[in-house]
């Protein structure tokens, strides 16, 4: 990928009014660009290296690999980048930013193959869209929208998304959320965008209410199917399914709480999981020193460690 692909395409991507850009600006671009003329050549080489592993006397594993096959392997980079980031390690990040960039080229270079689109494609697609949803930014100062904080900017990038999405078809609101999301996160998402399009509480207060009617309606569920297995001590398959059902309710009105709260509950989760396992492993450790194995700890010992634990916890993070 050359350094003046990426100088086209963000010249290119420019609104019309902006079709000869200012001095200023055309020259403190360039000099941006060619600042990274480095990074350009080192991704020029990336490039090259995973076109000749996936040539016809490359690795026979590359070679075999679709974008199905590379699934998990994008997710689990994915989940790899966000455990660096929690361990707050610089050198553990780097490394897994790498394997999951690998995984970007990777698919560019199957696609080339099939004649689909190029990883110069993907670049420029990004130049372009990055430019159109930050006007605020790249317009002209005389010309250049005003924006006084970070939600109007996601407000904005919202609408000209949108805008996009309406000149290309009329979609609804709710597509472009991956269904191979996590569920949480999915919700979340649809959640959002749900409100964006008007279908939202004009208060946090009902949605507590909502979740308070939610978790009578599980509780009833439970209750009905303990009631109607009571003959033969195994509830009916509409049983299952009808607590199911409830608790996917309460679950999807702790997302819409959390939304109003401004946390994403995925990372809230993903959070308090990490955090669990830290706690637990502590337990382990104690029981060990013993000689014992945890199941041999009694309930009070359990709770000594647990709290422990977490007297550890709050003396590192205060």
């Amino acid at each position: 990928m050359k350094t003046g692909i990426i100088r086209t395409a963000f010249f290119d991507s420019l609104p019309k009014e902006m079709a000869k850009p200012s001095s200023w600006m055309r020259a403190s671009t360039v000099r941006l660009f060619d600042a990274r003329h480095d990074m350009s050549r080192t991704i020029d080489n990336l490039l090259a290296l995973m076109a000749r592993l996936r040539a016809p006397d490359g690795c026979p594993w590359d070679r075999q690999q679709t974008h199905e096959s590379l699934k998990p392997h994008l997710l689990e980079e994915t989940y790899e980048v966000l455990e660096a980031i929690d361990q707050k390690s610089p050198e553990s990040l780097k490394e897994e930013l790498g394997d999951l960039l690998l995984q970007v080229v990777f698919h560019a270079q199957i696609a080339s193959e099939r004649g689909e689109f190029t990883f110069d494609d993907v670049v420029r697609d990004l130049a372009d869209k990055l430019v159109r949803r930050h006007p605020h930014v790249f317009h002209p100062p005389d010309t250049r929208p005003t924006v006084d904080d970070t939600e109007e900017v996601l407000h904005r990038w919202e609408m000209l998304k949108q805008q996009e999405q309406l000149s290309a078809s009329p979609a609804s609101a709710l597509e472009g959320v991956p269904k191979a999301a996590p569920a949480l996160q999915r919700a979340y998402q649809i959640q959002k965008r749900a409100a964006r399009a008007g279908f939202d509480w004009s208060q946090a207060e009902p949605v507590f209410d909502k979740l308070r009617e939610e978790c009578e309606e599980l509780v009833q569920a439970i209750v009905h199917a303990r009631e109607e297995s009571r003959p033969s001590q195994e509830a009916s398959s509409s049983a299952h399914s009808a607590i199911e059902s409830e608790f996917g309710d309460v679950l999807f009105s702790l997302v819409n709480i959390a939304r109003f709260l401004k946390i994403n509950p995925e990372e809230a989760l993903r959070v308090t999981t990490n955090r669990f396992i830290r706690r637990f492993q502590y337990l382990e450790e104690q029981a060990r020193r013993q000689g014992r194995p945890l199941t041999e700890c009694t309930e009070a010992e359990l709770d000594q460690w647990w709290e422990q634990a977490k007297a550890q916890e709050r003396a590192k993070s205060g």
